[in-house]
């Protein structure tokens, strides 16, 4: 069809070569785009950013990342996307908060406090976390109830000594209302007839 017998004739070694970078390639992609493999990259770069923030905020501490870096690559590769998502959002917070944390060792474990706390806030709990905690629920409902029923007694008995010496309080003003009005209308009767004494001529 006329094709030039040049550009039809190739070499089983171009084959060859083909078929090598066609595979090199195809394993690169393969590589590049594993769940396992993002998270991991994802991994390596939030340690080096808290890395260098821990730097920054403590001094240099390339041993603890050294011991911090080998133990994490030896974790398993199965994280969902949430944590993937959990890292980012704490490691961006982490660089935000960080640079104003310079310096400071306090606020260098305030910020890898709030980040372990949005860590975990964001990360799912697993069966064994969840069943241990309706385990704990139970225990302190289950303990919790009757120092709930001493409580209201108590609450219940306090009510009942306030309602009594409300009641004694309020009959005591009462009688000293009664009281002091009577001894008002002594003293004006007696008022009265000592003007009316006065006032007779004598």
């Amino acid at each position: 069809m006329g094709q030039d017998t040049e550009e039809l004739s190739t070499t089983p070694a171009d084959i060859e070569s083909t078929r090598d970078n066609l595979s090199r390639d195809i394993d690169e992609l393969t590589d590049k785009i594993s769940p396992s493999r993002v998270m991991e990259r994802r991994k390596q770069a939030a340690r080096g950013r808290l890395g260098s923030l821990r730097d920054s905020l403590m001094g240099s501490a390339s041993s603890a990342r050294d011991s911090v870096s080998s133990a994490g690559t030896s974790t398993t590769s199965s994280v969902s996307s949430a944590s993937g998502a959990a890292s980012s959002a704490a490691t961006g917070a982490v660089d935000a908060i960080g640079s104003k944390a310079q310096g400071n060792p306090l606020a260098a474990g305030l910020v890898a406090f709030g980040a372990g706390m949005l860590l975990s806030a964001l990360i799912p709990a697993s069966e064994k976390e969840a069943d241990l905690a309706g385990r704990a629920v139970d225990a302190a409902k289950e303990h919790g109830q009757p120092v709930i029923d001493e409580v209201k007694s108590v609450g219940q008995d306090m009510g009942q000594d306030l309602k009594d010496s409300a009641v004694e309080a309020a009959q005591q003003v009462k009688a000293t209302a009664q009281e002091g009005a009577q001894n008002v209308k002594q003293e004006g009767q007696s008022s009265a007839e000592t003007v009316k004494e006065q006032a007779k001529p004598s």
